[in-house]
């Protein structure tokens, strides 16, 4: 089969499994009509659809060590959650310590154990066991923990709705990546994710990585990849050329790499366009057992944009 012949097969059908999700798409109607998105929620869409790449959450704009206390919820925060907020433009991070009780953790643990046993959730690629929150009652409502998402929409001065949960039994060991390839907005920079630890990691068992400030670079999305990477391109994704990419940048930027020892019920809140990823497991019979979530910004176009689809919600 030519590979333009693949490829329109392939669009076929990712529009036909859009109309099949019609009413997951239409989170996005209202966004379409205020950027001006002339095509339809089951259409691909991508970064070449919006123009201005420039990111607009309103702490890319300028720098939170002004601009964040002159926000009136800046003062429901604790002055450790301040402090770290007035970092968030230099980082692209922050790190909640014990901000879940072990009584929490131990009730998320009990949680997904029971959802993987039962076969209601299974293991993707780089061990993941995603959506627990499209199953569990109580996974969803914890992905609503208002203390969490007062803290989240105050960095992106918008309410957050929860996308997808991802849960880890041991250590992802994914290479470096920036999560806006995957989970994208229009305007840039209204992704927003919370990594929780659900025990204690240590250097055998895949602690995650991240690079501090990293999220100031520019963000690379398919066009700028095509330029950089051959192969890189609407019918053929290399991946792992991606990967080798971002870490000769962080060679090339010297950016230092930051390892999260986190202790059970530590929160690391990061920036749309961190660069971070999972260290090598050591110890393969080790476990790091962890919880992300992603959040969206609501009133922002959403899609995904290696994949050129629209997100579901």
């Amino acid at each position: 089969m030519a590979i333009s012949d693949w490829f329109k097969q392939s669009k076929m059908a990712k529009r036909a499994y859009n109309l099949l999700h019609y009413k997951n798409l239409l989170h996005n109607r209202a966004a379409y009509k205020k950027y001006h998105v002339h095509k339809p929620l089951t259409a691909s869409i991508s970064s070449k659809d919006f123009p201005d790449r420039e990111p607009k959450a309103w702490l890319d704009r300028g720098h939170s060590k002004t601009l964040a206390p002159t926000k009136q919820e800046f003062e429901q925060f604790p002055a450790a959650v301040q402090e770290q907020l007035s970092t968030w433009s230099d980082n692209g991070y922050i790190i909640l310590k014990n901000f879940f009780d072990d009584v929490t953790v131990n009730a998320i643990n009990l949680e997904i154990e029971k959802l993987a046993s039962q076969k209601k959730i299974r293991p993707t690629h780089f061990n993941k066991l995603p959506f627990a929150n499209r199953i569990s009652p109580f996974i969803k409502n914890l992905t609503y923990e208002k203390k969490l998402t007062d803290i989240l929409s105050f960095i992106l001065d918008k309410e957050v709705v929860p996308f997808q949960t991802l849960n880890f039994i041991y250590g992802s060991g994914q290479r470096a990546h920036s999560d806006s390839i995957h989970m994208t907005t229009y305007p840039l920079g209204y992704l927003i994710a919370a990594w929780i630890a659900l025990e204690d990691t240590t250097a055998d068992n895949g602690p995650l990585f991240y690079y501090p400030g990293s999220h100031c670079m520019p963000y690379l999305l398919n066009t700028e990849l095509a330029d950089r990477i051959a192969v890189f391109s609407s019918h053929r994704k290399e991946y792992t050329e991606y990967e080798d990419l971002m870490e000769k940048l962080m060679e090339e930027k010297n950016l230092e790499k930051k390892i999260f020892l986190a202790q059970k019920g530590d929160v690391l809140i990061w920036h749309a366009n961190l660069i971070h990823g999972g260290m090598p497991v050591a110890n393969r019979e080790s476990t790091r057992k962890s919880m992300v979530i992603h959040y969206y910004a609501k009133d922002v176009v959403k899609y995904h944009e290696i994949s050129e689809r629209p997100s579901l919600l």
